[in-house]
């Protein structure tokens, strides 16, 4: 079997990357880490506004409450107040 001889490369290798090749990385790097702050605001939005809905949603439950207290029935129509009885309620609405 033949040895194999090592090839000693003389050349020196550079310690850094270009001025503009660091410049182009830094800048990539700030502008991932400025969306994805960006994204964590929205996502902390968000979720403040599924928490708004959420209490909304619980208001309407106790208003539809109340009125089927009164009225016997939660069926409104949210543009001129009109209550919606069934025929088992009495009234019926055309």
């Amino acid at each position: 079997m033949a040895k194999k001889e090592k090839i000693v490369d003389l050349k020196s290798k550079p310690e850094r990357i270009t001025k503009e090749q660091l410049d182009k990385v830094q800048k990539t790097i700030n502008g991932i880490n400025r969306t994805q702050l960006e994204i964590g605001s929205i996502e902390l939005r968000k979720h403040d506004l599924l928490h708004g809905i959420a209490g909304l949603r619980d208001e309407l439950t106790v208003l539809q409450s109340e009125f089927e207290k009164e009225y016997g029935t939660h069926d409104i129509n949210i543009q001129d107040g009109t209550i919606n009885y069934t025929k088992e309620n009495g009234k019926v609405n055309s």
